[in-house]
This record gives C-alpha cells, structure tokens and sequence, in this order.
C-alpha cells in the first residue's frame, strides 16, 4: 500500500515539530549563548548540559521528548498506526536535520523516546530502563542511549508488538548514524562521563 497525501501530511506534521531547537533556543534565551559553540557543538541536551545548567538541560530533553510524542500521539489517535510511524519518523528527521538549522540538528534519542511513548507507552519506559542501568554501570551517556536503542526492537519483540520490529530497527540503526563520532571515541576510550555536579 503507497503513502497518500494525508500520510505524507502526518510526515510533514511531524517534521515541522521535530525541527523546533529547544536545545538552541532555551541557552540563547537564558544568555548562556550558542550551544553550538561549546562542547559536541550538538543541540540536544547532553550538551545543553555543558552550559553549567541541569535546568536548561531538563527543559531541552523534555520538549525534546514531546516534540515526538505529540504528533506520534496525534496522528496516532486521528489517523492509526502508520499515521503514528510516519509521524515519529518525521518528527525524527526534524530534529536531526532541522530546516533552520541549515540541516544540522541534535542526535535524535529524546526525540525518539518520545516517538516510542506516542507509539506504545511501554516500549518508551523500556528505553528508558536500559538507559538508566547501562549509565549506572558505565556512566556513559552515549553507550546509554546506544544500548538502548539496539535493544528496542528486542523489547518490542518481549512486549509482544513484532509489527514495530522493522521500524524501531531502522530508527535504531539511524540513531547508531548520528553516534558515529561518540562510538569512534567509545573504541578510543575518550568518550566523556556523564557529571552530574555541573550548574544548576
């Protein structure tokens, strides 16, 4: 079955909302300048956080996270299941390759686990599970969300929703793109630690 127009509509919605950078505009907002400056140079909140604030770093991986779950969510509850998937891979695309941004976004993983919460809220916590035990054994951001991904569609397998196998394979295997640098580091063993005693 070929994408119609109102498919190719939720895919617009969505990358429309993914393409907001919060992690770009909250800094500049607070004064604390371009996040693209420092760091990774990446807008997504890992480095948000390197601006000294868990505050700011917070707020850009909350609307991060909804900025894939609201359409995901919507389109899911308007228009069904692959409303929902084109959606997310949208919403996705929008955040790694923002319009405004000159196509040079964030890394996709808070935009994902919000794509994961509007598809099926239990592959969301998931996510997140992984991600929390592997940073508390290895306190590696990008090892975290790396492991977690991989593991997406085992988890959706276990949940018992075989049909998403395919799709979170494909944005998993996104995800591991857009970490290429982080997993050169991580063979290197110069990938940084996560610090949690930095700002406010």
């Amino acid at each position: 079955m070929g994408i119609g127009a109102s498919e190719i509509i939720w895919l617009i919605t969505g990358y429309l909302a993914g393409s907001i950078p919060f992690g770009l505009v909250l800094p500049k907002a607070a004064g604390l300048g371009d996040v693209r400056k420092i760091g990774s140079g990446n807008i997504g909140a890992t480095n948000v956080l390197r601006t000294g604030s868990k505050k700011l770093a917070a707020a850009t991986l909350l609307l991060d996270m909804l900025k894939g779950l609201l359409p995901t969510l919507l389109a899911g509850s308007l228009a069904g299941l692959p409303a929902a998937m084109l959606a997310g891979l949208g919403a996705f695309a929008g955040h790694v390759f923002p319009l405004w941004l000159k196509f040079r976004g964030g890394k996709g993983v808070a935009t994902y686990i919000g794509v994961l919460f509007g598809l099926w809220w239990p592959l969301g916590l998931a996510f997140i599970a992984v991600w929390l035990l592997t940073a508390f054994i290895f306190r590696i951001s990008s090892l975290s969300a790396l492991t977690a991904a991989a593991l997406s569609p085992a988890a959706a397998w276990l949940l018992g929703r075989v049909e998403l196998i395919p799709y979170l394979a494909l944005l998993g295997a996104a995800i591991f793109l857009t970490h290429r640098e982080n997993i050169v580091r991580l063979f290197r063993g110069r990938e940084p630690r996560i610090n949690l005693k930095s700002g406010s």
